[in-house]
């Protein structure tokens, strides 16, 4: 009897609860007898899955945080080390993200961020003096990785006046010259560009340079052309290195922007790097001082010091761009839904994104161990290049995953990985092709010059 009436009650409080219209509405659409079975036929587990996919809403699961980091690699870094990194990134994501992608879609530079880039401290990282931070080679890369996760073309204007062309100085320079100018560049007063690649000659710089100096009694005449070069239209200074017609080594020089005989010209119609503003230089008859000629840049070895000073940094900005398009695929997958869940919960998407991490995590690693054996004073030209060489080929390979898992959204502005997949084919090439940087390594591991 008592069996009976808790049935009756149950019956009673669920005639409460039933909305009659809705099972008319339901009853006219399907067999509700036959329905009310397949219920009845359903496992505890299997009601479970039903009941989440037709109520998603109902309960929302905490996921992990977005960080491309994996392998916490990061955790070396001091408490300061890590304020400085931290500092960056939210530079980066709350002052540039924002206008990025409309900067790049004009190709043009936003000028409203040197003033506010200033105040991070952080220019001529490395450098000791002069107003300079003084800080270890780990710290400009990861300072380089925070930029370039965020965009490449601020990492490279940052690179560019940081590293190439305040480099040049500091590697090259008097004492009288250090004195000048890095101070100011360091505050970003004066902005640097360096001129190297030309029209004709990039891989080939180090023998083939054609933009002559000649020694006169009015100072030293340059003439030729140099191309790509980052910075230019709106430098105040400009490295230029330039063949001696008289004992054919390359030099240095600083050349200021008014100086009679220079003429920069922007390069248009880039498809990546749009904002970084390239410059096509003409000299002609271009006379400069005998105070201005880096006095210690007197071969390409000079040169190449610097390149090679240089060149962990853009394998740190590879790892950067990659880094960028890895959490941006990842957050979308997250909230992009289809057959009504994540797609981030499906077994394809995942694989690619799992491909995409374990890519990113060995270039991290590789470009955080660069960086220590470059802090240790044991880097060598084919260390930095067979980092240049892999990270750069692992993010085009990231960057595509990127696109793909974001479908047609992923070749659209707003979404962010566009402009990483087009960015990351100028990182490709520039600082040293594959091709070269592969001979380099090559040359050191199998004890031959395959160069010609």
């Amino acid at each position: 009897m008592g069996h009976t009436f808790s049935k009756i009650k149950q019956a009673i409080a669920l005639f409460r609860n039933i909305d009659f219209d809705q099972l008319a509405a339901i009853a006219a659409k399907v067999d509700l007898p036959q329905l009310m079975q397949q219920f009845a036929a359903l496992d505890e587990k299997q009601l479970r899955h039903l009941t989440a996919m037709l109520s998603p809403g109902t309960s929302k699961k905490a996921l992990p945080p977005i960080d491309g980091d994996f392998y916490d690699v990061y955790h070396t870094l001091t408490p300061e080390e890590r304020a400085i990194q931290l500092k960056v990134r939210a530079f980066m994501e709350k002052e540039v993200k924002p206008l990025v992608n409309h900067y790049w879609l004009h190709d043009e530079f936003p000028f409203e961020l040197i003033d506010k880039m200033r105040a991070l401290d952080i220019c001529g990282v490395t450098y000791k003096g002069y107003g300079c931070p003084g800080l270890s080679f780990v710290m400009e890369g990861v300072i380089a990785m925070e930029m370039a996760r965020i965009d490449a073309s601020i990492a490279t204007f940052f690179g560019v006046q940081s590293g190439l062309a305040m480099g040049s100085i500091y590697i090259c320079g008097s004492e009288e010259q250090k004195a000048r100018w890095l101070p100011a560049m360091q505050r970003l007063e004066v902005i640097g560009a360096f001129g190297l690649t030309e029209p004709e000659v990039g891989s080939g710089a180090a023998g083939g340079l054609t933009v002559t100096c000649r020694n006169t009694p009015e100072g030293w005449v340059l003439n030729g052309e140099k191309k790509w070069i980052g910075n230019a239209t709106f430098a105040d200074i400009i490295i230029i290195w330039a063949r001696d017609v008289e004992d054919g080594e390359v030099r240095g020089f600083i050349v200021e922007k008014d100086n009679p005989g220079f003429r920069v010209e922007k390069i248009k119609g880039k498809m990546a790097l749009r904002i970084v503003q390239n410059g096509l230089i003409t000299l002609t008859d271009c006379v400069v001082k005998e105070e201005a000629r880096l006095q210690h840049a007197n071969s390409f070895k000079d040169t190449a010091n610097i390149l090679r000073m240089t060149r962990a940094g853009v394998a740190w900005m590879a790892a950067g761009c990659a880094r960028g398009a890895y959490e941006s695929a990842l957050d979308y997958t997250r909230k992009r839904k289809q057959f009504g869940k994540p797609i981030a919960s499906f077994q394809m998407i995942q694989g690619h994104l799992v491909e995409m991490l374990s890519n990113l995590t060995a270039m991290q690693t590789m470009v955080f161990r660069l960086s220590e054996m470059q802090d240790a004073g044991i880097l060598k030209d084919e260390h930095a290049s067979l980092a240049k060489v892999f990270c750069t080929l692992r993010t085009r390979d990231i960057v595509s995953r990127a696109r793909e898992v974001m479908g047609g959204n992923g070749i659209l502005l707003e979404y962010d990985v566009a402009r990483f997949v087009a960015d990351a084919e100028a990182i490709y090439s520039y600082e040293g092709t594959k091709e070269i940087n592969s001979l380099i390594v090559g040359r050191a591991i199998t004890g031959f010059s395959a160069f010609v």
